[in-house]
Formats: C-alpha cells, structure tokens, sequence
C-alpha cells in the first residue's frame, strides 16, 4: 500500500489507491488506519481499484480540531474522492468508518454503488454511551497508553480464540494516534447523528457484517437496522467480536467480493 497525500483545509489527507476496476473505498475504525485494511487490498486490488483512506487525526492524516464530527471527516474522505474523480463507488466502513460513510452516503447517495456496514451502527449514541464516552476522554487525557492497553483486546472475542496477534497489530496502529486524535474522535461520535433515515431510503444496496460476540455493539440491534434498507442483507459471524476483518478474515473477504460481484 503506497501512501499518498492531499490538502484538505491546511492539513494532510493520507490515503493509497491499488488496482483497476470497481471502486472499493474502505475506512477504517476507531484507533485504526488505513494498514488494517492492507490483507483486503492486497486481495481486492487484483480485480478491483481499492482506494483506503486515513481518517481525520489517525495514521497519516493530521488532526483538524479538537472535535473531528462524522461530518468533517466525511467532507476529508470526499475531498480524497474527488481528486482522485470517482464518480462511482462501493463503501466499506468498520465501526467510526461506518458512520463516517452514512455521513458521507447522505451527502452523496448517487454516488454510492453499495455500503458495507462493518461492526457499526446507524444509531446516535443514548445518554449512557455519551457517558461513557466522557470517561473515557479523561482517562484518555490522563494515560493514553493505558487506556489502548484496555481497549483493544476487548474490541475481539477473546474468549473464543485468543488473538494476540490480531490484539498486537491493532494496539501498535492506535498506539500511533495522538492524544488530540483519540479525544477528537471520541468527542465526534459522542454527537454523532442519528442516520437510521439514511440507511431506510436507500437507493443501493447494503450488507451488514455483524459480530455476535461483539462487546461493542448487540448484534441483535444491528440485524433490526440491516432490515431497514430496501436491499438490506447481513451476515452474522458467530465467534467474532467486533474486529471481523481480522477475527473472520476469510469469510468476511468472500461475503464482501460476492457483494460487490452482486452489485
């Protein structure tokens, strides 16, 4: 995955773009970078143009502010998107990338050949989340290592099958994003909207890849929303938590391809 770069609003976008086809756009999540998705581009890109994306405040791309909303990191990755003149493309977003994209998708619902919903939701966060979420930003602006230390093993389903090579390569990528980046990110999904309308009228088709031992979000709620769309599918990974593009990486690869050979 080579790195490129552009400008957007005085910082750096860091982005890479494999391969010739259909357009893959993939976004990573929370503490993650663009390199997670380095195992689908490598595959994808034989058949299809992949385009990844780093996401305001991690891996490549600088901090904006110190509050990065859903919406500003959409504007970042259809700033990438638009200098690169796609016109047409599928979204694959895990977790913050998926909500990332149904900002961008409200924006942009004509240009959007089909949405993967990766271990994310269509819903705003209730009054506990937000609580939550404020916890944890003062941990986070205490002790920052410690708290990616306690927060990605509990993003896969270690009970199941413990990961640590999957924990390991996760902890070095969110080790990589800065203080401002994490608090920025924690504090824009804290006020994120709900988009639960967006994913009901929409004009292409969308699958769900659903954890059900993800700690994160109940993967009940998550097969309620993927009923919304009028071409909604999901696939339920029956040991995966909420890191399915590493815990089920083949299953989740071949359910992708079949979605996007479908589409």
């Amino acid at each position: 995955m080579k790195a490129q770069s552009i400008k957007f609003k005085s910082i750096n976008i860091s982005f890479s773009d494999e391969g010739k086809g259909k357009a893959i756009v993939f976004l990573h999540g929370f503490l993650g970078a663009k390199e997670v998705w380095k195992p689908f581009s490598e595959m994808f890109s034989k058949t299809q143009r992949v385009i990844t994306i780093d996401l305001l405040g991690h891996g490549g791309t600088d901090c904006l502010s110190y509050v990065h909303t859903m919406e500003e990191m959409a504007e970042a990755v259809q700033a990438v998107l638009t200098h690169l003149k796609l016109r047409k493309y599928f979204l694959v977003g895990h977790s913050l990338g998926g909500y990332v994209s149904l900002a961008l998708a409200e924006q942009n619902s004509d240009s959007i050949k089909g949405l993967v919903m990766f271990h994310s939701s269509a819903t705003a966060d209730d009054a506990k989340k937000k609580h939550d979420r404020d916890r944890v930003v003062r941990i986070v602006k205490m002790n920052p290592y410690l708290f990616v230390n306690e927060a990605v093993p509990n993003l896969f389903n270690t009970k199941y099958k413990p990961n640590k090579r999957g924990i390991d390569l996760y902890k070095k990528i969110a080790f990589s994003v800065s203080k401002q980046g994490v608090v920025a990110s924690l504090e824009g999904m804290k006020d994120r909207m709900d988009r639960e309308i967006v994913l009901k009228f929409a004009p292409y088709p969308v699958l769900f890849i659903i954890g059900e031992k993800d700690s994160i979000l109940p993967y009940k709620e998550l097969i309620i929303q993927a009923s919304l769309p009028e071409k909604g599918s999901f696939l339920l990974l029956n040991n995966s938590g909420h890191m399915g593009f590493i815990e089920a990486k083949e299953e989740t690869f071949k359910a992708i391809k079949s979605f996007i050979l479908e589409n």
